[in-house]
């Protein structure tokens, strides 16, 4: 049983990254005792088993020269052999000069394992290397890596648990150096070669200054390509097929009603100035199928579209790596973005997708998070359509606002919560434009799977809404929660029914705020609440289903107590 796994290598050889690659988000410092050389620990699960992770200060040997190879060599020695593995990192561009402290290893009966890494480096600098040549050389399982990508990773894990200590004979400083040149001679090829584009577009979008750039450019892209996809469709197929096919149809029909009672009210809804208005009348047979199909189908198949382009040219994991220290600090990793950016489309598959999260812990900060500030594609057409007339100010003051508190509620959470949270292991694949016929069929799944799931919500609350109207039983809910809506948020208190049926719909909830005369302060302070409160009823039942009633409970309490405090601030701070 493998009670401890030692990092060691070089200085500059990618330690480091190995290591967060290796143990997650929680990590340990400690320093040496008697000395102020640190050294980080953190855990791995290898099989079933949780395992110590010990990141050593960087040695060139086993000879200590500096007070850091001190503390790696009394660390090393301090371990019991038999119960400990030894990964050694290895510059992949540097291979002789890093085979020194290999041997060294190996010769003192250490249960060794090589991570060559910055293998992706030493390909573009035409450095080949044959790693089943080496490693039948050394006697020992040798994985070529990229630690900052995850390419190799998983195999260095899975291979972990094939160690078994062995020994050479041991060498002198010498005879060490020339077993090198051997080795090196028999594994190692120099080739010239040139940077494919494709080569310095990957490398490119994954370091921090040029991949930050290439991030913000692209999601800008990304977002302006969805609203001209989406008004597109709107303008020239949804909005004519409803205003000039549909309504006619069912503007016969409700003249044809002779009694307009509870069925005229249910299917046809209110009559806007003797008129039917496709979003303020709630009629089943009108807001609703408006709603779904005419505003909020169309921006879904371009978000839909344009996400599934990212995932397939190979984006998206890329754009994972960029985020990863940054969502560290939320306690998650930097596969999340993508459970967040599917949140984006619908936080029903959203929340699903935070199943790939490899701990409790992780899947209830993502599930928190993207309930809270992540608003679906349904939700922020209408905040456009809501607040857009207004300027961009107040509609860019949303997302800040989201934004704002997904930082900070994140970093709460990891704080305060307890658990654990690995790492997870994401391979990237090259760049490659997708085959349009895959794309198509993904397409076609996404948008069938958003209809299934939300047509039958968008009906029954409609209808229940309806219903509830139509009886008054608002104006009691109304008349309690009135002294909050209004002393607090300041908002009136005809808000309170759309706020209410925001656990219903929320698109819908915000759709009920235009014929209530808000004044733009009034409007942003409503959306931003139906966006950070209570989740849409579908999403609350996937909620249930994924953390468990205890865990659903602590989110709500999260989302509530969150509602409260940033519905007061932007009411007393925001002066018009």
């Amino acid at each position: 049983m493998i009670k401890k796994i030692f990092l060691i290598g070089n200085p500059n050889v990618g330690k480091s990254v190995v290591f967060s690659r290796l143990t997650g988000v929680q990590v340990f410092s400690s320093n040496y005792p008697g000395t102020t050389v640190g050294f980080a620990k953190g855990y791995l699960m290898v099989g079933n088993e949780k395992v110590e992770v010990v990141d050593l200060p960087g040695t060139y040997s086993l000879e200590p020269s500096t007070k850091a190879e001190e503390v790696a060599t009394s660390l090393l020695r301090e371990s019991v052999k038999e119960e400990s593995v030894i990964i050694n990192i290895i510059d992949a561009t540097n291979l002789e000069r890093n085979l020194f402290l290999t041997l060294q290893l190996i010769e003192e009966g250490y249960s060794v394992v090589i991570c060559l890494n910055m293998c992706d480096d030493a390909a573009h600098r035409g450095v080949d290397i044959n790693t089943s040549s080496l490693e039948n050389i050394l006697g020992v399982p040798v994985i070529s890596t990229c630690a900052v990508t995850g390419v190799g990773i998983k195999l260095l894990i899975e291979r972990i648990k094939e160690v078994t200590p062995g020994a050479k004979n041991k060498l002198g400083h010498q005879e060490r150096w020339v077993e090198i040149g051997k080795i090196i001679e028999s594994v190692q090829k120099l080739n010239h070669r040139h940077h494919t584009f494709r080569e310095l577009l990957e490398d490119a979008s994954v370091r921090p200054l040029s991949g930050l750039l290439m991030s913000i450019a692209v999601i800008y892209a990304s977002f302006k390509v969805v609203r001209f996809i989406g008004e597109n469709i709107i303008t020239k197929i949804t909005d004519p097929i409803f205003f000039d096919l549909y309504r006619p149809l069912l503007e016969r029909l409700s003249s044809s009603w002779q009694e307009k009672g509870f069925w005229f009210h249910l299917l046809i809804g209110d009559l806007i100035n003797g008129k039917i208005d496709f979003k303020q009348s709630l009629g089943v047979l009108t807001t609703a199928p408006y709603i779904e199909f005419g505003m909020v189908l169309p921006y879904v198949i371009s978000f839909y579209f344009v996400l599934s382009l990212l995932e397939d040219i190979g984006y998206l994991p890329r754009l994972a790596i960029l985020l990863d220290n940054l969502l560290h600090r939320l306690g998650l990793h930097g596969f999340a973005i993508i459970p967040v950016l599917l949140g984006f489309g619908c936080n029903v598959p959203g929340i699903l997708a935070t199943r790939a999260l490899e701990s409790k812990r992780e899947r209830f900060i993502a599930s928190t998070l993207i309930s809270i500030g992540v608003p679906c594609v349904p939700l922020q057409a209408m905040i456009f359509g809501l607040l857009g007339a207004f300027g961009g100010f107040y509609v860019g003051g949303v997302y800040l606002v989201l934004f704002s508190l997904l930082l900070i509620i994140g970093v709460i959470m990891n704080r305060t919560l307890k658990g654990y949270s690995p790492e997870f292991l994401l391979e990237i694949p090259p760049y490659r434009f997708p085959p349009l016929a895959v794309l198509g069929k993904k397409l076609y799944f996404r948008i069938r799977g958003f209809i299934i799931e939300a047509v039958p919500i968008v009906l029954i609350g409609v209808a229940v809404i309806n219903i509830l109207i139509y009886f008054r039983l608002f104006d009691f809910i109304t008349s309690i929660s009135a002294p909050v809506i209004k002393g607090l948020f300041g908002l009136p208190k005809e808000a309170v029914v759309a706020l209410v049926i925001g656990f219903f719909r929320k698109d819908v909830a915000v759709g009920m705020l235009m014929p209530l005369g808000l004044s733009a302060k009034q409007l942003f302070i409503s959306a931003t609440l139906l966006a950070i409160s209570f989740p849409c009823i579908a999403t609350f039942v996937v909620l249930l289903k994924e953390l468990g009633v205890r865990d659903l409970i602590k989110s709500t309490l999260i989302m509530v107590f969150t509602s409260l405090i940033i519905g007061t601030l932007l009411n007393f701070a925001i002066i018009r």
